[in-house]
C-alpha cells in the first residue's frame, strides 16, 4: 500500500538534553527507550514497543501485570497515575524497598 510509512517501533526525535542509551524518554505523549546515546540537539532513535528493566520508584512493591506509569519529574517508573504518562506493564512481580530500583516493563507504545 503507498500510504505505508514504518512499522512503528521507533521513532527518530531530537534531544532536548544528553540521553543515554537505555534511558526512558518522554516526548509528549509518546514513550521510549533510547536506541543510542544522543547528544543534546542530535536526531536518534528511540524504541516505542519492547520490554526493558527501567529504574522504578523503590518504595513501590509491583505485581505482575501492573499498570506502570512514567514520573518525567523523577525520570522513574511508578505504579502513580496521578500526573505520571502511562507506558505500559510490569513483566514481573518486584518488591519495594532501597534496593529494588529496577523494574521489568513492557512497552505499550501507544499514545
Amino acid at each position: 500500500m503507498k500510504n505505508y510509512i514504518s512499522a512503528g517501533t521507533t521513532l527518530t526525535i531530537t534531544a532536548a538534553a544528553d540521553i543515554t542509551s537505555g534511558e526512558g524518554v518522554l516526548v509528549g505523549a509518546l514513550f521510549g527507550v533510547a536506541v543510542t546515546d544522543i547528544a543534546t540537539g542530535e536526531a536518534g532513535e528511540i524504541a516505542l514497543t519492547g520490554v526493558y528493566d527501567l529504574p522504578k520508584a523503590p518504595s513501590q512493591a509491583w505485581t505482575q501485570g501492573a499498570k506502570v506509569y512514567w514520573d518525567d519529574t523523577a525520570k522513574q517508573c511508578t505504579t502513580a497515575a496521578t500526573g505520571n504518562t502511562l507506558i505500559g506493564a510490569a513483566t514481573r512481580a518486584v518488591g519495594g524497598g532501597a534496593s529494588e530500583t529496577i523494574g521489568t516493563v513492557r512497552l505499550n507504545g501507544t499514545a
